[in-house]
């Protein structure tokens, strides 16, 4: 996709310099072309970047607006629309097996089960999870910040979230598996994975065909109810943990 953006608060060739190192920074953009006289940046891209992620590249001085796309003239839904698989079983059975998985190894840990504790299989449950989707998550760090920018109330904003995210994931996981500090890597995961939830909550509301990186950029999945029971079930879980510890 080409497409060219308003560029205020260049006023020489310094700033139109400074405008296109910050924009070709951005790992979904392949190359920038920026004038002084129009204001004006052109922006190739390999997939559509919100502006406001852009304009955080850019900093305070510059502020972009939206423009006309030059070349490729669609729209993201419809772009994703045309990639994104369709919402059924076999969509999401790699996410169904892996969540499995680790449920099975939680529950084995216990083995021979003689005082099995739900409060220790949610903990490793807990730390299985992170750890495994932060793994995925860091094969493809970004592009996993490109796809969680997509719908994060806080990526959105602020694009190195993305890819902290992951970290903070393989940290709670480590956390949980050791039992260090359980009541506050419990409040961080309640906080964390709340705000998480409320841009999944959104795009599903508005209905936007967009890709869930939940399991980073590994696997195609697309935004749907099952990421917001994923979410819904950790978050349950940590209050859980965090009410009896």
């Amino acid at each position: 996709m080409i497409k060219q953006y308003q560029v205020n608060g260049m006023t020489c060739g310094g700033c139109v310099a400074s405008v296109k190192q910050n924009l070709e920074e951005h790992p979904m953009v392949t190359s920038v072309d920026v004038t002084l006289d129009p204001p004006h940046a052109t922006v190739s891209m390999d997939m559509p970047v919100p502006i406001s992620i852009l304009q955080s590249a850019m900093g305070k001085k510059y502020t972009i607006t939206e423009g006309e796309i030059v070349a490729a003239k669609t729209t993201l839904n419809s772009e994703l629309k045309e990639t994104l698989p369709e919402k059924s079983l076999s969509t999401y059975k790699p996410l169904l097996l892996i969540v499995a998985f680790i449920a099975g190894v939680s529950l084995l840990s216990q083995y021979p089960f003689d005082a099995f504790s739900f409060m220790i299989w949610m903990r490793h449950f807990m730390a299985g999870f992170f750890i495994v989707f932060s793994f995925f998550k860091l094969l493809n760090l970004s592009g996993f910040a490109t796809s969680y920018s997509m719908y994060d109330v806080i990526a959105a904003r602020w694009n190195s979230w993305g890819y902290i995210y992951p970290f903070v994931e393989l940290g709670l996981g480590v956390l949980f598996l050791i039992n260090v500090f359980p009541f506050y890597t419990n409040l961080a995961t309640i906080l964390i994975l709340g705000v998480s939830t409320i841009g999944v909550v959104q795009s599903n509301l508005q209905k936007r065909e967009i890709k869930c990186a939940c399991l980073g950029d590994v696997f195609n999945l697309p935004m749907s109810t099952v990421t917001i029971v994923e979410n819904v079930s950790m978050l349950l879980m940590s209050v859980a943990m965090l009410i009896v510890s």
